[in-house]
């Protein structure tokens, strides 16, 4: 029931992954006045699914602390915890971000090893594609979280993107090795001499995302939130600069239509909705955050996400490389169907 165009774009966005995933089994949890009529419009769609009624719903301003006490009934709530009984392998939400990780950690639980989950993005480079973590779920991290968001990052590259050896950078006001706050260089630190065998490029900037220059950016929620708003705004801003552009004279027309197969090559290429779908890593379990402003289109890569993430066994992944990779993160100090 989350998400601004919800429920219509969860039940549209699960009929793309249908068509898309075959073996795909979908429970669907909210009102089933609302739900029922979507999923009759999509009968193939409503002859795998099931549909659990409830009216409580997580608003998008509550407060994570609120939704907690009182949202026990809600959708949210009772989609996560069809994971943790085993009916459902990841849940899917577009609703409050805040709310669905205060839930899903207190019901999932943390993985062994992770003190905070993270949530982790896509991003698009000029080398392709990178992970973003952590986007927003932890305001203040200390060296002990960024390693651990560096090790998880790692696995998620490998896994996800294919990468053999996946480099990671630590987002920071510049690459000088003085530079930025002690939890950063501290972390640094743990990562260059630890012993944890990852390719680990260093400090990277701002304009180092967009150019690829690793393949895993690792920061704090505070930061990563930021960039990647920043970065959505900034693709938003370019098109509406690229239709002004072409609409303001004839000439202009006519130079559209000569381009529009590169345009709209282009346009694909820095679409969102490409990259929907924030995973929060580092639970016993798999859930997907989508943008709450996206459409059917995005809901279903964000689908497709939590589909990748179980072929993948991310979860188990990172609890192995937790023990496996080679040294003791700890080192750092101390200052089955989709539930949508």
């Amino acid at each position: 029931m989350g998400g601004d165009r919800a429920p219509d774009m969860v039940a549209d966005g699960a009929e793309i992954a249908r068509q898309k995933f075959a073996a795909a089994r979908f429970l669907f949890v909210g009102d089933e006045a609302r739900l029922r009529p979507l999923l009759d419009r999509h009968p193939d769609l409503a002859r795998v699914s099931e549909l659990r009624h409830t009216t409580e719903v997580v608003t998008n301003d509550a407060k994570p602390s609120a939704a907690l006490r009182g949202g026990r009934q809600s959708s949210m709530r009772l989609a996560i915890n069809a994971v943790q009984a085993g009916e459902a392998h990841a849940v899917i939400s577009a609703g409050n971000t805040g709310a669905l990780m205060a839930m899903a950690k207190l019901v999932l639980k943390t993985a062994p090893g992770i003190d905070r989950p993270a949530i982790a993005g896509f991003f698009p480079t000029m080398r392709g594609s990178s992970v973003m973590l952590d986007l927003g779920a932890n305001v203040e991290c200390d060296a002990r979280n960024l390693v651990q968001f560096a090790i998880m990052g790692e696995v998620f590259a490998r896994t996800v993107l294919g990468l053999a050896r996946p480099t990671i950078g630590l987002l920071n006001v510049g690459s000088e090795d003085q530079k930025g706050h002690e939890e950063l260089r501290t972390a640094s630190s743990v990562l260059r001499t630890n012993g944890l065998n990852l390719a680990f490029h260093g400090f990277v900037e701002g304009s180092d995302i967009a150019a690829g220059t690793t393949d895993v950016i690792v920061t704090d929620g505070f930061t990563g939130n930021i960039a990647i708003k920043t970065a959505e705004g900034t693709s938003r801003l370019f098109s509406s600069f690229l239709r002004q552009a072409f609409s303001s004279s004839p000439r202009a027309k006519l130079g559209y239509v000569l381009a529009k197969p590169a345009l709209d090559g282009f346009r694909q290429r820095i679409d969102p909705r490409r990259y929907n779908g924030a995973i929060l890593l580092g639970l016993n379990g798999i859930a997907v955050k989508s943008h709450g402003g996206t459409d059917a289109i995005g809901f279903a890569n964000a689908l497709g996400v939590a589909v990748d993430m179980l072929a993948n066994g991310i979860t188990a992944r990172i609890q192995e490389e937790l023990q496996h990779l080679g040294g003791d993160p700890d080192a750092a100090p101390n200052p089955r169907t989709a539930a949508v």
